[in-house]
């Protein structure tokens, strides 16, 4: 909880008692309500939100504001219950590419000092939605193959794959161009189904190591990793309404994909008699592995507008969650890995947040979370459970507890150490 030394305590998530607005109500309502609506699609948190509305309302000096947050629901109230005015907004909304990330965070910074216009906001807030991708269509789509075919070097290290990979990454990078909402909603069903039918196909003639964990690299941008791990920290923090619905979402996001790998599987005939996958026999060196991470990394930049100035950080975090799954998980095994990745990873990219030339969270965030396979372990489990009964979906939601454990654990010890430092003069 935040002290005031002129007002005392603000409530958390609710009203905000400050000194006189010195804006227009309306136009402040409108203001905050975009600004929320941006961290949504940004996939921030609720409480994050609500932290970071809750320091725009003291800048700007306005009383008695309450505000309510949900995934596709913003309402903003300000005045007294009895005589306030409230402004609401519901819709689905769209997730923002990382350079669009980067911005919103600069004028974050700047909505909680109070030194911009809200009308001013508000006009920037439309020039960040309304921003193209830093590269070309058909760069973004090469990004994508690139981000497959290191990620397939992490989940199945061999050359064929790396080459199976990269052909289905460049076939779903170029689907996910197509601009219509109606075919958005079967994407992941459809390229499941035909990542998984030539998978299967293939692995009878050529070998390329496990076949389901390397169709998996292509869909690793379908994996709602964050989105699964985001609601377990809400309903940790007992933010039921968020947390819950982004779970059943995220679950079935997980669901459809399966639904398609399965689907190739019957096509296929993986369970008949006449399937018989070869055994790879071109493994490469474990230390490839790494490479696959800087291979990931780079995919990650083109495919979603990283900022360049932050690109370094990005690798940073992905090498150092990689690492310490990687050691966790040979000493360990099971969903250790993830869970002392996400404990390490944490604290790491707050701190990067918090420096002058940082990166935002989200943007050292978001690939970190694909590549300690919270949506991987899911899909997996979810596919095999057909087979193998609940046993493999339980090892899913082990695996994104634990993720999800080690980040609010990290998130914990980072701002414990933050207040025992020392502070700034201008620190509440």
């Amino acid at each position: 909880m935040v002290e005031d030394a002129s007002t005392g305590p603000a409530s958390k998530g609710g009203v905000v008692p400050t000194s006189a607005p010195t804006v227009e109500p309306g136009v402040f309502r409108a203001f905050v309500v975009g600004l929320a609506e941006a961290m949504i699609a940004a996939d921030e948190s609720v409480d994050s939100i609500y932290d970071q509305l809750e320091r725009t309302a003291r800048a700007y000096g306005f009383a008695d504001t309450a505000f309510v947050v949900l995934p596709t629901l913003v309402l903003v109230q300000t005045g007294p219950a009895d005589a306030g005015r409230v402004t609401v907004r519901s819709r689905d909304i769209d997730s923002f590419h990382f350079h669009q990330i980067a911005q919103l965070y600069r004028l974050l910074n700047r909505a909680e000092r109070g030194d911009i216009d809200p009308q001013q906001g508000l006009a920037r807030l439309a020039e960040i939605r309304a921003m193209r991708p830093r590269f070309s269509w058909w760069v973004r789509t090469i990004g994508h193959a690139i981000l497959a075919a290191g990620l397939s070097l992490i989940l199945v290290p061999t050359l064929t794959g790396v080459a199976v990979a990269f052909g289905l990454g460049l076939l779903v990078g170029l689907a996910k161009l197509v601009p219509s909402r109606a075919l958005q909603l079967v994407l992941p069903t459809l390229s499941a189904l035909v990542c998984g039918i030539v998978v299967y196909s293939l692995a009878q003639y050529i070998g390329v190591g496990d076949s389901l964990r390397l169709l998996i690299a292509p869909l690793a941008t379908f994996l709602p990793g964050a989105m699964l791990t985001t609601a377990t920290v809400e309903l940790a923090s007992r933010q039921m309404i968020a947390g819950a619905s982004r779970l059943v979402a995220g679950l079935m996001q997980l669901a459809l994909l399966a639904v398609g790998i399965l689907a190739a599987g019957a096509i296929v005939g993986v369970d008949g008699p006449d399937y018989q996958p070869i055994s790879s026999v071109t493994i490469v060196p474990w230390w490839i592995e790494a490479l696959g991470v800087i291979l990931f990394a780079v995919g990650i930049f083109f495919y979603l507008s990283v900022p360049a100035w932050t690109f370094a950080w990005v690798l940073l975090v992905l090498l150092t969650a990689f690492g310490v799954q990687t050691v966790t998980t040979g000493f360990v095994g099971g969903t250790s890995g993830a869970f002392f990745g996400a404990l390490v990873m944490t604290p790491l990219v707050l701190w990067i947040s918090s420096r002058d030339y940082g990166a935002p969270s989200q943007i050292t965030f978001l690939p970190a979370f694909w590549l300690l396979v919270p949506g991987v372990s899911g899909l997996i489990g979810l596919t095999e459970a057909a087979d193998a009964g609940l046993s493999g979906l339980g090892v899913a939601l082990t695996t994104v507890l634990s993720i999800a454990l080690g980040v609010l654990i990290g998130t914990a010890l980072y701002r414990g150490f933050s207040e025992i430092g020392p502070r700034r003069p201008d620190d509440p």
